[in-house]
């Protein structure tokens, strides 16, 4: 088959690479400029940088464009292949290719549809995650699936180990989906729609730290914002605190959210919980933290007295 790849960072570097593989014609890869966006300066691997490399031309675009279109309607591929690719895509573009578009996307659809799901997926407590290939459709991340691998969230993972463990199933499903495909196979799985939910991009705003929510929750979301992702914080005397490592307590303390309590172990136990107040919640442990000059240090360094509040702002 004649293929045209979209996408961008690592996940698209690895799909491009799975394509190069193959046994297929990758005619042109399609890819976005550079950005600042702080979930798009990590896992970054440069999709232009590998077709360059492998002599395959490259468009630069935001978005598809009508000069983009024209390009395609030259090259004429047979199949397009998408990962990671950051804005809508218009059905004139999915229809095009007599194949249509698979999509790759890193969460078990229908469910955690739109962006960072391996991030939502951990803050939310789910015991998996993984990747689908799909048919790509006009409603995002909704199309009939190909092939879909799980693999378990344990309960010391980060999003960086997540990351990991499906980066590293990409190449295979994007193998045996082009080898479905190719087959004439179109007997796909349906989504079942009932079970979807879309999640919005991340932002620094969603890794402040909200005191209200479970010990336990707050622990997922610390492990979820884990380094090189934009580390869950809190405010305390003014100061912004990335927090790196924390537990949830061993004993139930009561009190008001944000509390700085006690000690235990080898942290600082902060009150957590709407319902803290009543002395039914545990708190979180705060181990290590990250101060805002770049510093790493004990949590018992920082918070050398007990007392005081930590806060969403200064």
């Amino acid at each position: 088959m004649r293929v045209v790849m979209f996408g961008y960072q690592t996940w698209g570097h690895r799909t491009l690479q799975a394509l190069l593989e193959s046994a297929h014609d990758v005619a042109l890869v399609v890819t976005h400029p550079q950005s600042d966006h702080a979930y798009e300066k990590i896992w970054s691997d440069s999709v232009a940088g590998l077709a360059t490399a492998h002599g395959v031309p490259v468009v630069l675009a935001s978005r598809p464009d009508d000069d983009l279109l024209l390009t395609l309607k030259e090259v004429q591929p047979d199949l397009i292949v998408a990962n990671n690719w950051r804005t809508w895509i218009p059905p004139e573009f999915i229809t095009l290719p007599r194949h249509g578009i698979l999509n790759v996307h890193d969460s078990l659809l229908p469910a955690y549809a739109g962006f960072s799901p391996l991030i939502w997926a951990l803050i939310n407590g789910e015991r998996e995650v993984g990747v689908t290939a799909h048919m790509m459709n006009d409603e995002l991340d909704a199309g009939d699936i190909v092939v879909q691998r799980a693999v378990p969230v344990g309960p010391a993972d980060t999003a960086t180990d997540l990351f990991h463990r499906t980066v590293d199933l990409i190449a295979p499903i994007v193998a045996e989906s082009l080898d479905l495909i190719a087959s004439g196979r179109t007997d796909w799985t349906p989504q079942d729609r009932s079970k979807a939910s879309f999640f919005h991009k991340r932002s620094i705003e969603d890794s402040s730290i909200d005191w209200t929510w479970p010990a336990e929750d707050i622990e997922r979301l610390v492990r979820a914002q884990s380094d090189p992702y934009p580390n869950a914080f809190t405010h305390y005397k003014g100061e912004r605190v990335r927090i790196l490592k924390a537990s949830v307590s061993k004993g139930i303390y009561g009190g008001t959210p944000g509390r700085v309590f006690i000690r235990e172990g080898e942290g600082v136990v902060i009150v957590a919980g709407a319902e803290a107040r009543r002395g039914r919640s545990h708190g979180l442990v705060i181990e290590r933290v990250r101060t805002e000059d770049g510093t790493d240090l004990p949590a018992g360094d920082l918070f050398r007295t007990m007392g005081g509040y930590l806060t969403a702002r200064p």
